[in-house]
């Protein structure tokens, strides 16, 4: 693993970065960073307020702000599943992390997100699921060191999958 002591989740929203980030933080013995709470934190609101105040454009410029100067080590780091739109804040995240691919079919995402609004997902006016879905996977399979696939896995069987993919240092 070199000195890449951080391991970065991607994934679509509702793919279990979070949920899986904490575990994994727990069972390695490392940090745990969601970057979405550190832009709330910098902005002293909500993500969906954010992106309703001043449209996801800007947010993605907040996000890829936050994302590009986060300093980390021994950390497992949960980006927000926007956070690809970010060019330098993915560059930053393959300098100090490996990149693992949280990849789950369109329908196991629709059936896991529910209300997207409630969510905060960053869709932009127009668009709907399938196309966001489609137009961030290729951004998170050029992204990643590894892919995990995790349909039909439960949360156990995704953290050995991915510790299994790292061998830990």
């Amino acid at each position: 693993m070199g000195n890449k002591t951080n391991i970065v989740l991607l994934g679509m929203p509702g793919c279990g970065k979070s949920t899986v980030g904490v575990l994994l933080a727990k069972r390695l013995r490392k940090n745990f960073v969601d970057t979405d709470l550190l832009i709330q934190e910098q902005e002293g609101r909500l993500l969906c307020e954010i992106i309703e105040e001043e449209g996801v454009e800007r947010f993605i410029e907040i996000e890829n702000q936050v994302n590009q100067s986060l300093q980390a080590e021994q950390s497992v780091i949960a980006p927000g599943g926007s956070a690809v739109y970010g060019r330098e804040a993915m560059a930053h995240f393959r300098e100090i992390g490996e990149v693992v691919y949280l990849k789950l079919s369109y329908d196991s995402v629709a059936r896991r997100l529910g209300n997207l609004a409630q969510r905060g997902v960053v869709i932009r006016p127009g668009q709907d699921l399938r196309a966001l879905y489609e137009e961030r996977c290729p951004l998170y399979e050029t992204y990643a060191d590894y892919v995990v696939e995790c349909d039909g896995l439960d949360i156990g069987e995704t953290l050995e999958l991915i510790k299994e993919k790292i061998v830990t240092t």
